[in-house]
């Protein structure tokens, strides 16, 4: 009976310290974003074979607080220390796909498949870039000159390796552009001038014109350019029905929505994709407008709520991982909604918190436990008297 009372005063001690330095608002914010999202996804796949998606999304769920726990506890230099086995799994865990790889709804390798159950290795990936890239450029910042020629081109090396491994693996364009926008944010905080950014868009610039006449699919450049130019699909029938069916389910909703549970676009099925890229576009059509400012106001405290707290940080590192997590759910918020509006091109970017997908919200947890993890962490002793 002493050893019980002992244990349970234990983990009542451990869980009190972790609510006293954990973000618990951030947390709870994910949680409320979640749990919207999975009332959306209950709608959206009311009429699709099988019942496994929200009981799958809830099990996610419920890992993506373990994650958020682990990421919190486990300091983020520790992690980072071990660089080279973390680039080893980063790899390994792209490179699974060339096996293994099933394409999903967007055309694309992307996703591993067992027992039903898809895990998507770039939303894992996501999170050790930012940690790795972090590390990377904490290390260039505070021991090297990062805006040397020679630190430059590590972190361009870096990140190039990444974008191409994506690309080869898979040829998700969708997420290989969502790290180049982490990594476009992390070298402005880290503090690259911007005679760099200048030169580095010249560059891209110049080599447009051959990635999109070597690199890029046909089908690829059909939905690049679908949102700009109808005669890509005049019809309306082929590449650009899903952001045709999504304008007219946040038409249909007006501000206070049809129902739920009562979306045409939705209910019918006339809308693919709907419980994964076009989630935004079920929350407006049977919830409306208000729902959908509602989701972007979540999102977009998250994301301040991020920011806040690297700049708050006591290291570089951790403002460094902070703002990469910031970029990454802003960057995706901006294009999905930009997807579901018909303004920005579908290449399969899911909105945080909400979309179905088990990798995806798991990933996200942990990368807002990570954010936490900056706060969790005591100031070190020499900051103390500011």
């Amino acid at each position: 009976m002493k050893e019980l009372r002992e244990m349970l005063r234990y983990i009542w001690d451990r869980t009190s310290d972790f609510t006293k330095r954990a973000d618990m608002f951030l947390l709870a914010v994910c949680c409320f974003c979640s749990i919207f999202g999975m009332i959306l996804i209950a709608s959206a796949t009311k009429a699709l074979p099988g019942r496994t998606y929200l009981p799958v999304q809830i099990f996610s769920f419920f890992l993506g607080l373990f994650m958020y726990y682990v990421m919190t506890v486990i300091d983020v230099d520790i992690i980072a220390d071990r660089w080279v086995l973390l680039l080893i799994f980063e790899t390994f865990i792209m490179l699974l796909l060339i096996p293994f790889g099933v394409e999903g709804d967007t055309g694309n390798s992307a996703w591993i498949r067992f027992f039903g159950i898809g895990i998507q290795p770039s939303e894992i990936a996501k999170v050790v870039f930012i940690v790795l890239m972090a590390k990377h450029m904490t290390y260039l910042k505070e021991y090297r000159d990062i805006n040397s020629i020679f630190s430059m081109a590590q972190l361009v090396i870096h990140f190039g390796y990444v974008f191409v491994l994506i690309m080869f693996t898979s040829s998700d364009l969708g997420s290989a552009v969502v790290f180049a926008a982490i990594f476009v944010v992390m070298m402005v905080m880290a503090g690259i001038k911007f005679y760099w950014f200048l030169l580095g868009g010249s560059a891209v610039a110049l080599a447009i014109p051959f990635l999109w006449n070597n690199v890029l699919k046909q089908y690829q450049r059909d939905r690049m350019m679908a949102p700009y130019n109808p005669a890509v699909d005049p019809e309306g029938y082929g590449i650009r029905w899903q952001t045709i069916r999504s304008r007219l389910a946040l038409a249909s909703g007006q501000f206070t929505g049809v129902g739920y549970g009562k979306g045409v676009q939705t209910q019918t099925n006339a809308l693919t994709g709907k419980h994964t890229d076009f989630i935004f576009a079920v929350a407006g059509e049977e919830l409306g407008m208000i729902a959908c400012l509602l989701i972007m106001l979540l999102l977009s405290i998250v994301i301040f709520r991020c920011v806040y707290v690297g700049l708050r940080s006591n290291n570089t590192m951790s403002m460094l991982v902070c703002m990469g997590v910031a970029a990454s759910l802003f960057f995706q918020m901006l294009v999905n909604t930009g997807m579901n509006m018909g303004i920005t091109p579908v290449i399969g970017i899911t909105l945080p918190f909400f979309s179905y997908g088990g990798s995806s919200l798991m990933a996200s947890f942990a990368a807002v436990g990570l954010v936490s993890g900056a706060k969790y962490r005591p100031i070190p002793q020499q900051f103390h008297r500011y």
